[in-house]
């Protein structure tokens, strides 16, 4: 999936819960975009809602 297949949206987060995460991407080789989709990716898988289509960790990493 590319940049253009992605849609943008505003996320209001809690200032410190921000930081968190910037820091969890650091450790994991991610931008703090792809750190919160792949988060959202896994809980959706985990909840077992939604079967969402095997993605490449390149599209996960949210590179461009």
């Amino acid at each position: 999936m590319s940049a253009q297949d992605k849609k943008a949206f505003v996320l209001r987060i809690n200032p410190q819960l921000l930081t968190e995460l910037e820091h969890w991407a650091q450790d994991e080789f991610r931008s703090t975009n792809g750190q919160i989709e792949f988060l959202l990716h896994q809980a959706v898988q985990a909840s077992k809602r939604k079967k969402l289509p095997k993605t490449s960790k390149k599209d996960l990493d949210g590179q461009i």
